[in-house]
């Protein structure tokens, strides 16, 4: 998921340092969503890693609330019903764990993903929540679940 990650950075010129880009823990998903509260959702075709979205309890988020994380789909996948899937997993999965809110950052330049975002109800927000360490982020959204 790494390369893919990154490989979506490249393509939309997005800042590297303060993103998901330069986060070490990129590298290291297994471990990271072992964090109770956690979950991340993996698309794979034809035995090929094709998007991947998480869930994550991001430190200093309000009470009930859950970040939408690392949401990246490979190019040719978009457009496919791909990015609609795992987003549905996330909500579905944040709302049984007990969430009540969900929370993203974006970019910008990510403008179908926010798009989607919006269409599903998603509002942005003045500034960030929590503290997730991608100070680079200029959206932030949050959802009702």
């Amino acid at each position: 998921m790494g390369g893919l990650i990154r490989g979506v950075i490249h393509e939309f010129g997005i800042p590297k340092t303060g993103t998901v880009y330069s986060d070490p823990k990129t590298d290291k998903l297994f471990e990271l969503f072992q964090t109770p509260g956690s979950y991340y959702w993996v698309a794979v075709e034809d035995e090929k890693v094709v998007g991947g979205c998480g869930i994550y309890p991001t430190e200093r988020l309000p009470e009930g609330c859950v970040e939408l994380v690392k949401f990246y789909v490979l190019p040719e996948k978009r457009g496919r019903g791909v990015g609609k899937e795992l987003m549905e997993k996330c909500i579905d999965t944040a709302r049984v764990l007990g969430y009540r809110q969900m929370y993203l950052e974006s970019f910008p330049e990510l403008g179908r993903a926010l798009y989607m975002y919006e269409k599903v109800g998603f509002k942005h927000i003045e500034g960030p929540l929590g503290y997730s360490g991608h100070n680079a982020c200029t959206i932030w959204m949050v959802k009702d679940i």
